[in-house]
């Protein structure tokens, strides 16, 4: 999916553009509210940004912007364990929420794509040897 850049939107005062890299981050800060979204897959181009030490809000965000209308796809890495089709019911209201009230546009779509599974890191303590032991 492709970012199209909106019409711009006439008023008494001027004209109204809201860039689609804004919805983008939106849509992103939105999905990573969520409890159970353990990060936002962007593909390795993020990857290697993120190494160059920039943080990009809109990793793992496309959006179709029209002038009225955003359709949005997420994708997402999921906490192991947790339900995933609650998880993306979560995102897409709290993705539709955030962008409407904000933007004023009408989102018809959120699609959550899942791509990996975060497992939290067990910690193993290795047994040390008693000291003061002779051979």
């Amino acid at each position: 999916m492709e970012t199209i850049a909106p019409d711009y939107e006439r008023t008494d005062m001027g004209t109204i553009e809201i860039a689609p890299e804004v919805i983008e981050v939106i849509a992103g800060l939105a999905t990573v509210e969520v409890d159970g979204v353990a990060g936002m897959s962007g593909g390795i181009s993020s990857g290697i940004g993120e190494l160059l030490g920039r943080k990009n809000l809109s990793k793992g965000v496309k959006v179709e912007v029209g002038q009225r209308e955003a359709a949005v796809d997420v994708s997402i890495i999921i906490q192991y364990g947790r339900r995933i089709p609650e998880i993306s019911a979560e995102i897409q209201r709290n993705v539709k929420r955030s962008i409407e009230t904000m933007t004023g546009l009408n989102v018809v779509e959120v699609n959550v794509h899942i791509h990996d599974v975060h497992f939290k890191s067990v910690d193993k303590v290795d047994e040390e040897e008693p000291q003061g032991r002779v051979r």
